[in-house]
C-alpha cells in the first residue's frame, strides 16, 4: 500500500487537477458514488466473459482430447494453434465486428479466441504426460481405453486444466474489454472509452480499478475451486503452464 500513499501525497503536494491524475481517495469516492452506473456495464462484460470461456472450454476440451489421442493430429494442429495465438488479437477485433455484428457475438468471439489456446495446450499436456508405469498397470488389468481415460488420464490432467483456466480467466477480462473498445454501446470497456472522451478521469480510474478487482476475484475463485477439487494435488508451477500474452 506504500505506492497508494505515495500517489496520494504526490497529488496533494502538486495539486494536479482531477482530469490529469485523480488521487486514490478521489477514485475510491467515484467508485462508490458511481457503483450503480458500473453494475449494469459489469453485468454485460461478465456475460461476455462467461459465454466466451464456456465456448473455449467446450471446443478446446474436445480438441485437446483428440490431440492427446492422435500424435499425427497433435503435430498437425499445434503449429496452427501457435500461429493463431501469435496474431495480435487487437488487429482482428474490427474484423469480428464486420463478420458477426456489433452486438455481444463479436465480444464473445474475442474472448473465445484469446482463451482457447491456454486451455487446449494445458489440457493436452495433462492428458499426455501421464506416468507410463501407471498406464502399463491399468493395461495389465485389461482396462478399456474409456476406463483409462476416465479413471487415469482425466484426473491427472485436471490440475493442468485448472492452471490453464486461471490464465484464461485473466486473459478473458482483457479480451472482453478490448472487443468493447472496438465497437460497443455498453460494458466496462465502453464506459472506459466514454470516460476518456469526456475527460472524466476519476471515473476512468474507478472503472480500471473495478476491472482489476474482477480479474483478481475470478483468478482467486478458480484457485479456491482447484484447492477444493484437488486437495491432494501439488501446486502447478509456472514451468508447467503455457503463459500467453496479447
Amino acid at each position: 500500500m506504500l505506492w497508494v500513499v505515495t500517489w496520494e501525497a504526490l497529488v496533494a503536494a502538486t495539486q494536479v487537477p482531477d482530469y490529469l491524475l485523480p488521487a486514490p481517495t478521489r477514485v475510491a469516492q467515484e467508485l462508490w458514488g458511481r457503483f450503480s452506473l458500473l453494475l449494469p456495464h459489469t453485468a454485460v462484460t461478465l456475460g461476455e466473459i462467461g459465454l466466451g470461456l464456456a465456448a473455449a472450454v467446450t471446443v478446446g476440451g474436445l480438441l485437446a482430447v483428440v490431440m492427446a489421442h492422435s500424435l499425427l493430429l497433435n503435430r498437425a494442429l499445434y503449429p496452427l494453434l501457435a500461429f493463431v495465438q501469435a496474431v495480435p488479437k487487437v488487429t482482428v477485433a474490427p474484423l469480428f465486428v464486420i463478420w458477426v455484428g456489433y452486438g455481444v457475438s463479436s465480444k464473445v468471439l474475442m474472448v473465445f479466441l484469446i482463451t482457447f489456446f491456454p486451455i487446449v495446450v494445458n489440457l493436452t499436456a495433462g492428458l499426455v504426460l501421464v506416468e507410463p508405469d501407471l498406464l502399463r498397470l491399468v493395461r495389465s488389468y485389461r482396462a478399456t481405453r474409456w476406463q483409462t481415460f476416465v479413471k487415469i488420464r482425466l484426473p491427472y490432467a485436471l490440475p493442468y486444466f485448472l492452471a490453464g483456466m486461471r490464465i484464461a480467466v485473466a486473459l478473458a477480462v482483457v479480451g472482453a474489454v478490448v472487443a468493447e473498445f472496438v465497437g460497443a454501446d455498453r460494458g466496462l470497456g465502453y464506459l472506459i472509452l466514454l470516460s476518456n472522451a469526456e475527460l472524466r478521469t476519476p471515473l476512468l480510474f474507478a472503472s480500471l480499478a473495478w476491472l482489476g478487482t474482477i480479474g483478481v476475484s475470478l483468478f482467486g475463485l478458480l484457485h479456491v475451486i482447484e484447492r477444493w477439487l484437488l486437495p491432494w494435488s501439488p501446486e502447478v508451477g509456472p514451468e508447467k503452464v503455457q503463459i500467453t500474452g496479447f
